[in-house]
This record gives C-alpha cells, structure tokens and sequence, in this order.
C-alpha cells in the first residue's frame, strides 16, 4: 500500500491483527446497533462530510447495498457510478480516472470485472480505493464469511472448513484470510477450475494450512464449515461444461454428512438451488447463508472505519 493512503484492496496485504482489529469493530458495532433503526445514524457520525465513489463494472445486489446503508449509517454520502455512467479505461485511462475522482471524493470503492483495473486505480488515487470484487478475489465478502463463522463457531483458528466447487475469486480470499487468521482451509475442486496456484503457493510460503483435493468428500470430511459458490459467474461462457463438471461437487444432505454433525454451511449469494446446493442444505438448519449476506453490511462498516476514518 502506497504511503499513507489506507487502501482495502486484498486480506493478503494485512497482518493477522490488523484483520483481528477490523473484525472486532465490526462485531461490537453489529451488537451496539441491536434494536436501532435501520437508518440510524452512529453515535458521532463518524463519516460525517465524507463521500465515496462506488463504481460498478458489474451488476450488484448485497455489495451495493451494504456499502450504501454502511456509509449512510456512519453519517458519510455515497455516489453511485455505473460502468455506463463513466469512461473508465475506454475514453479516459484508469489512471486518470483515478486523479479525477481524487478530487471530488474521499474514497472509492470498485467492482471491477480485471484485478488489473483495482490496482491501476489505487496506484494513482491519492485518495482509498477498496475492492468490492474483481476477477482475482473478494475479500470484502470474506470477511463477512470469517465474521459470520465466528459469531457461531468462535476464533477460526481452532477449525477446519471446505471450499467445494470452482477455485474462484472468492475460494482466493479465503485462501488469504485462512493463511493469515489461522486454521486449515480445504479446497474440494475439479483440476480444470482449480484455486490460484499462485495464492496457493503465496499460502504455502507464508505457513498456510491450505490443501486443495479433487474429491469433495475428502475435502469436507469432519470440518466445521462448508462453502460453496455458484457454479457459472458473470464473466462465464462456458456454462454447460461446467455443470458437467461440477455435478459431483453439490452441497446436498449426503456431502454434509460427511463433515462434523454440527457443521455449518456458507454462501456468498446469490444461489442457484439444485445447482451448487440443494434446497435441503441452503434452507435448512445448518445454514447461516442470511446471516453472512447481512454481516456484509457490519464488515463494510469497519472496513470504511479503516480506510476513511481519522483513526
């Protein structure tokens, strides 16, 4: 991260208790709100005057959301930019962009369809630039899953859990934050949509308890949390051959018995019942799929704390 400017751009850049700092906020400030409005405003408004650019390469429900209402519970104002609304690296470079909006606006935070894009604008902002997803990863929505698992399991690092499916930019982040927070991550993947070797290498140097398998079964078995994400993404052409290929990597009742009896079961959202999961899974007991979308909204709290406050 350059200088002084507090960009949130990957977990991997952040040392285990500057992640441990961000995700005790968020939960104090979750149990401080219990029985608030949803349009209160926090004590101190402690954004008050502050605007952040939220630009949108990619249609959003929960990131758009939660980043909007975080902002506006914290007294701060949001511009929205859609990719259409804009010239970002069409007729206008990125880098330019970048000095633009740094001086209208406090922070930006970017749904970007290449990684490439995140860090060209956050190299030449003077101003934060926070990752509300890219291609490459999506640490945002990760630590709303570790929040998430906390609130029901304890610290993570006395735990297993499994990733099942494609080895996508959400599989990374949690490479990332499994490395640096503790425990061991099992990813449960076909060889054709394996994770990052290149974020399983980085995990590997860095001590990581990161093992990546072809059989989902081997990769849940006796863990404390099963994940799993849609099976065909946005950016995806190939949608046939990946059903093909993922069939055998569905969260039904069979595969979650495999894991321990009170495991829990994840999702990023938005999903596809029968698909990725059964209906049994995403709606049953073991599911905390709506309290992980929810968590988005206190994590992106703390997370704008981080970058935009005057901490």
């Amino acid at each position: 991260m350059a200088g002084d400017i507090r960009h949130f751009l990957d977990i991997s850049d952040f040392s285990a208790a500057e992640l441990r700092a961000i995700l005790d906020r968020s939960q104090a400030m979750k149990s401080a709100r219990k029985g608030w409005p949803k349009g209160a405003v926090e004590q101190g408004a402690p954004l008050k005057g502050r605007v952040l650019a939220m630009i949108f390469q990619q249609p959003s429900t929960r990131t758009r959301v939660s980043f909007e209402v975080a902002m506006r519970q914290l007294g701060g104002e949001v511009l929205v930019i859609s990719a259409n609304d804009m010239q970002l690296g069409r007729g206008e470079t990125i880098a330019d962009t970048a000095r633009v909006l740094s001086r209208y606006v406090d922070g930006i935070m970017i749904r970007a369809k290449q990684h490439d894009h995140l860090l060209e604008l956050a190299e030449h902002a003077s101003i934060p630039v926070i990752n509300g997803l890219t291609n490459k990863s999506h640490p945002c929505q990760v630590m709303a899953d570790i929040m998430t698992f906390e609130e029901h399991r304890g610290s993570i690092d006395r735990h297993a859990v499994a990733w099942v499916g494609d080895g996508n930019n959400v599989a990374t982040s949690w490479i990332h934050a499994m490395t640096k927070l503790g425990g061991e991550l099992r990813l449960g993947c076909p060889t054709e949509l394996a994770p990052d070797p290149d974020a399983v290498a980085w995990a590997r140097r860095e001590g990581g308890k990161v093992k990546v398998t072809t059989s989902a079964e081997e990769a849940v078995k006796d863990v404390s949390c099963v994940l799993a994400d849609v099976w065909v993404s946005m950016h995806d052409t190939d949608a046939a051959a990946r059903h093909n290929m993922l069939k055998p990597y569905q969260v039904n009742d069979a595969l979650m018995r495999q894991a321990r009896p009170d495991a829990l079961f994840m999702h990023c959202l938005p999903a596809h019942r029968g698909e990725e999961v059964t209906a049994q899974v995403m709606d049953g007991p073991q599911s905390v799929v709506f309290d992980e979308a929810e968590n988005r909204l206190h994590i992106q709290k703390s997370i704008l704390l981080r970058c935009l406050g005057t901490e």
